[in-house]
């Protein structure tokens, strides 16, 4: 079955990095196009980032310049490298196949001093 499963969460400081990873199995992950997302307390879950199959990528302007969105076919992973965090970035970050929309269990980020 499909499985996804995100770390790589943590607290951080604002100006700080932190890498996510989503490590997936249970399908052929080099044909999908992967995402991530993410959901701050008492707010929706809102999109972060996408990459295709082919490696082109799209951001939410939130973090656009900030974020990179990777993936490494051969290890079945998907990463998010984030620089630059801002307090406002604290959320859970969800993994996201979004045909079938299977989706992730979350990693907790907060950025904070």
């Amino acid at each position: 079955q499909v499985q996804l499963v995100e770390s790589g969460g943590g607290l951080v400081q604002p100006g700080g990095s932190l890498r996510l990873s989503c490590a997936a199995s249970g399908f052929a992950f080099s044909t999908y196009g992967m995402s991530w997302y993410r959901q701050a307390p008492g707010k929706k879950r809102e999109f972060v980032a996408i990459i295709s199959s082919t490696g082109g990528t799209n951001y939410a302007d939130s973090v656009k310049g900030r974020f990179t969105i990777s993936r490494d076919n051969a290890k079945n992973t998907v990463f998010l490298q984030m620089n630059s965090l801002k307090p406002e970035d604290t959320a859970v970050y969800y993994c996201r196949r979004p045909i079938n929309d299977y989706w992730g269990q979350g990693t907790q980020v907060t950025v904070s001093s």
